[in-house]
């Protein structure tokens, strides 16, 4: 079964009310990850009128209830293989049985998955980064421009060499992060620093080595191209940069005092 992601926002504004033994949920949601082919989504919506970070549950919401909408499939400049949706609630009625773990403690387990989430993001990452530079490698080796292959340009074998030397940096990072969480320590600033600078690296490392394949590099026919547009969803999805930043610098203190 297909499960449809949303993307967290602090601000949402969809509520569930209990009424009995149902809650009815009210609302909508962009960016729904899957949203036009899964089978169920993990709702998080408001369940009271709380404070924000206690009144928020996790819900487990079957896609074909009446009153679920699908209203379109956005497009993106990216991601092709994974769909996007926007997604409207209007009196959906879903068993209070639905909830995931207690009511009032989405926003608690959304933030704890976040940590997952954005490790894993830098994981999947920092592979891709590194078959992009191999595959870059391969073919300046073979493109010749005056009848010298490209990548026997110092500015090509250095700049590849800078690349290479900062994905290792952010491997190392990724690892020390993983082994501290797989121990039960909370690493939200390492896999926010993590993730701060993989979103960079990537935009960083994919410019410059599609600038080496030239005119092929502008087209979809090479996985570079494909790199150049989906990787820069991870400056913005599972938490923008800016958002990173200001979790590192409340972990630094210095963020300004109210």
């Amino acid at each position: 079964m297909t499960h449809a992601q949303l993307l967290f926002n602090p601000g949402i504004k969809t509520k569930a009310v209990k009424k009995g033994d149902e809650y009815v949920i009210n609302g909508g949601k962009m960016w729904t990850t899957n949203g036009t082919q899964a089978d169920w989504m993990c709702l998080l919506a408001n369940t009271s009128d709380g404070p924000p970070h206690r009144n928020k549950s996790l819900i487990c919401l079957p896609m074909n209830l009446p009153g679920v909408h699908v209203a379109r499939k956005i497009n993106k400049i990216g991601m092709w293989s994974s769909d996007t949706a926007e997604v409207f609630f209007d009196d959906v009625h879903v068993p209070c049985k639905n909830i995931i773990g207690q009511e009032g403690m989405g926003f608690t387990y959304q933030m704890l998955q976040f940590q997952e989430e954005r490790l894993w993001a830098v994981a999947n990452i920092v592979t891709t980064m590194d078959n992009i530079i191999q595959e870059t490698i391969d073919y300046t080796r073979q493109r010749k421009i005056f009848k010298q292959p490209v990548l026997y340009h110092q500015a090509v074998h250095f700049r590849l060499a800078e690349l290479q030397t900062e994905v290792e940096l952010l491997r190392s990072l990724l690892y020390r992060a993983s082994a501290m969480y797989i121990k039960g320590n909370d690493v939200t600033k390492l896999a926010s620093m993590a993730k701060l600078k993989g979103g960079r690296l990537a935009r960083e490392l994919s410019d410059s080595c599609l600038q080496y394949w030239g005119g092929m590099g502008y087209t979809s026919e090479v996985p570079v191209s494909r790199f150049y547009r989906d990787s820069r969803l991870m400056s913005i999805g599972a938490g923008a940069d800016e958002v990173m930043l200001g979790i590192i610098c409340k972990y630094m203190d210095t963020l300004p005092k109210k």
